[in-house]
């Protein structure tokens, strides 16, 4: 499954393609709208995007925790050299300061992820923010290519912005549309 990238310049342009999507057969769960008029999205019914897709919660906190995984090797490692505890500390203990450790690190960096913008949609961050709305599709295979002659074909309009192998890889690059880049 791929996500494709659409930038529409206005609301009603982004409630046609919404319907014309519906239309070809892609369902409500694989279309979400990026946009900083929220109560235009509702008033329309249009799917705004959820926070795993705006904020980078789960980037951050999968390096928050790698973090805490080596910080936790490192001080289970201390811990085995100065004996804190006392001789003989079981290897469950050591495995305990690992665990604390990494998920303390998973925390902090899920917290620097909710106040940070997702890096693939950092991209087009002015565009959001001079008005325009960002269309995500999620397509199937065998939709990737209806979906794109209708959007040609009914939407000179909206310009494809960029296509990504699969948005829930939160390392994945993006590659941007020539005309975007």
């Amino acid at each position: 499954m791929k996500c494709v990238y659409y930038l529409s310049p206005t609301l009603k342009s982004t409630q046609q393609i919404s319907d014309d999507l519906h239309g070809i057969g892609v369902d409500d769960w694989f279309l979400h709208v990026v946009s900083k008029d929220e109560s235009g999205l509702s008033k329309e019914k249009l799917h705004s995007s959820n926070y795993l897709e705006t904020l980078d919660l789960i980037r951050n906190g999968l390096i928050g925790a790698s973090l805490g995984f080596v910080a936790g090797v490192l001080a289970a490692m201390l811990a085995m050299a100065v004996e804190p505890f006392g001789p003989g500390m079981h290897w469950v203990g050591y495995i305990a300061i690992v665990f604390v450790l990494s998920c303390f690190g998973a925390w902090v960096g899920g917290l620097v992820g909710i106040a940070s913008e997702n890096k693939k949609l950092a991209n087009f961050h002015d565009d959001i923010e001079s008005g325009k709305y960002l269309v995500l599709i999620y397509a199937k295979k065998h939709q990737e290519t209806k979906i794109q002659e209708m959007m040609k074909a009914k939407h000179a309009e909206a310009t494809l912005a960029a296509v990504d192998a699969s948005f829930l890889n939160p390392f994945a690059q993006l590659k941007l549309s020539p005309k975007v880049a």
